[in-house]
């Protein structure tokens, strides 16, 4: 009988690798439901705000008959809800990310898994080598941002922001309607444009970034 433990402890490192590539595969899985879950709780916390705020400004304006504590109450309600969108579009925007960089992780596992076991080939979608890292991401065309839980975010902000603008022109222009059109125009555009440009400039960057030494 043999009796050198190394024959009996050694295994193949195939076998070994493969089951770190599984477990290693189900952590990045795990963690990508994470950074979904975080996303889409932000949003809903976010949408909730807004919602009981609005309704809170509504009844202000019903008791007060549209008074000084109607424009009081939402020069105050609406900067603070214009601060929570900011805070949670930049939020969802990192866990966006997040989640694409555990899918370019999972597909250069993906890549191992065909170099190793070329059998299953036939039973798993594939992609060439080169397209690998980039088989989840999200596509990029021009009006992707905004369907984004990111980009939804920053257009609601964006509102709220102008109609903060809108507020307090009524007010410094004597009720004048072409006053508060022309105020938040000239604010949620630019804060709409400026929130979509640096999410599609933080993809871009994480899009550069390699995962690992070498590799583009």
């Amino acid at each position: 009988m043999d009796s050198d433990p190394r024959s009996s402890n050694a295994g193949d490192p195939r076998s070994a690798a493969g089951t770190f590539m599984t477990t290693e595969h189900f952590v990045l899985q795990g963690a990508r439901a994470a950074t979904i879950a975080e996303s889409t709780g932000r949003a809903n916390m976010f949408l909730a705000a807004v919602s009981g705020g609005l309704v809170a400004l509504g009844l202000v304006a019903t008791a007060s008959s549209l008074g000084s504590a109607f424009y009081g109450f939402g020069l105050v309600l609406l900067p603070t809800l214009t601060f929570v969108g900011l805070v949670t579009f930049e939020r969802t925007l990192q866990t966006s990310i997040e989640d694409t960089e555990y899918a370019r992780r999972i597909a250069l596992l993906r890549g191992y898994y065909f170099e190793h076991a070329p059998e299953i080939a036939s039973y798993l979608v594939s992609a060439p080598p080169a397209e690998r890292l980039h088989m989840q991401r999200v596509p990029g065309d021009r009006w992707q941002g905004y369907r984004t839980v990111a980009g939804m975010v920053a257009v609601i902000t964006a509102v709220l922001a102008g109609s903060t603008a809108a507020l307090a022109a009524i007010l410094i222009f004597d009720h004048s309607l072409g006053a508060a059109v022309i105020s938040g125009a000239a604010i949620a555009l630019p804060v709409l444009i400026a929130l979509i440009r640096h999410q599609d400039s933080a993809w871009e960057r994480a899009a550069a970034e390699p995962l690992t030494p070498g590799v583009e």
